[in-house]
Parts: structure tokens; sequence; C-alpha cells
């Protein structure tokens, strides 16, 4: 079994490392390989289990882009194929048309998805979020200098039912194909939902997943899913 983290120095923004650091304690018997921006990702010639892409500056984005054009059709063979992707953050973006920026300019990007994202730089907007996917309540937070537009319906990850989606008009958020799954969600985001965890591990075949630490994750989810469904809370 193989895990692929893409560009770990580079993208790594608000603790989305700590993703994969308590998926390799969940998963001691599997293969975790981080590769790095100057580096060939092992899933162009291999098919891998997994593959991670964290949060990252905006300027980032247009390195990580250009890394992952030339391998743009691999990318949407591995998702047709149901290989197993999880995108945090603003990571999404790298996969949407194009990205503008505040001036009105666009950094094309790699258009395996049709939604695209608008800027904001000078308008970030940090909140809770607390969704909705395959029965699974999903919480967490967002910290976004950018929204994603176009038609995103039947194609998205959360159902929403606090929070701000995958824009401010948007009651759904994210993104969904297959096995692939990005969202705005940033930070220790699996940690966050030991369910959700399960249900991934789940997905890469493994059946009765066990989680490292899974009393002490499943009784914070529980407190953390309780204050988040408290109406007082916005």
């Amino acid at each position: 079994m193989k895990v692929e983290v893409l560009f770990p120095e580079l993208c790594n923004l608000y603790g989305d490392t700590q993703n994969m650091k308590y998926f390799k304690l969940c998963l001691p018997q599997a293969e975790f390989i981080e590769t790095a921006l100057d580096e060939e990702p092992t899933f162009v010639k291999e098919d891998v289990n997994f593959i991670y892409l964290g949060s990252m500056k905006e300027r980032t984005q247009e390195k990580v882009i250009k890394k992952l054009l030339p391998y743009k059709e691999r990318i949407k063979e591995l998702i047709d194929k149901n290989t197993i992707f999880l995108f945090t953050g603003n990571a999404l973006e790298v996969l949407e048309k194009y990205i503008q920026k505040d001036d009105g300019t666009k950094i094309e990007a790699l258009g395996i998805f049709n939604s695209y994202a608008k800027r904001e730089m000078f308008n970030r907007y940090h909140g809770l979020l607390l969704g909705e996917t395959q029965g699974i309540d999903i919480i967490g937070f967002q910290a976004n200098f950018s929204f994603s537009y176009g038609e995103n319906e039947g194609q998205n990850f959360l159902n929403l039912k606090k929070g701000i989606g995958f824009n401010k008009e948007k009651n759904i958020e994210g993104i969904r194909k297959n096995n692939f799954i990005g969202t705005y969600l940033i930070g220790p985001f699996l940690i966050l939902n030991p369910i959700f965890t399960k249900y991934i591990m789940n997905l890469m075949g493994i059946e009765n997943p066990e989680l490292k630490y899974e009393k002490a994750i499943m009784d914070a989810y529980e407190t953390k899913l309780a204050e988040f469904k408290n109406p007082k809370i916005k």
C-alpha cells in the first residue's frame, strides 16, 4: 500500500501536514512517499493508493500548477480509476480551470474540473464549517483568500449545515469525483474527523480500520461536533 504526499516542503500551511503524520500512525504497514517539488511524482509511473496535497501560499500555486500540468492526463486517468485523492485548503484550485487574481488577470490551471477560483487578497474569510457526506458529519475550519465558482451541483464533497461553502452563495462545499476529494477545509482535517478517516481507510480496502489514539480522538470529535451544532456558535 502506497501513500504519496506531494510537495510537503511547500504545501504545509495551517498544520495540514499533521494529516499525513497522523495517517502514518494509523497505517504503519503502508509506504509513505514524500515527493519534493523538484522530483517526479511517483504516481506518474506507478499506481499509488492515496495522493495528498495540502494548503499552500498563493505564489506556490503557480509553481504546483506548472509542475503538475505535464501530468494532467495521468491525474485524470487516476481519478477515473478511483484512486483516492485528498486535496485540502486551496490545493483544489490547482485542478480547476483557472484562478482569477484581484486585478482580473487569470492563472490558467489544469482544467480537470469545470469550476474556477477568484481571489480577494484583502478580504480573507475565517470561519468554521459543519457539513455532511455519506451520512458522516464533517467539522472543520476555513481561512480563505479565494472561493470557487461555476456549476458544481452533483460533484460536491459536502452538503453544508453551517458556514460558507464553495462560495458565499452555495450550500455545498468542495469537489468530489469518484474518490477524488477536494475541500477548502484546512488544518488537521483527518484528526478532527475520525469517522471520515475510517471511511477513507475503508476505501483503501482496509476492513474494520483502527485509529491511533482512537478513544481520545473520538471523544474530541463528539465534543467539538456538539459545539459546532450549537446554534449560538456562528
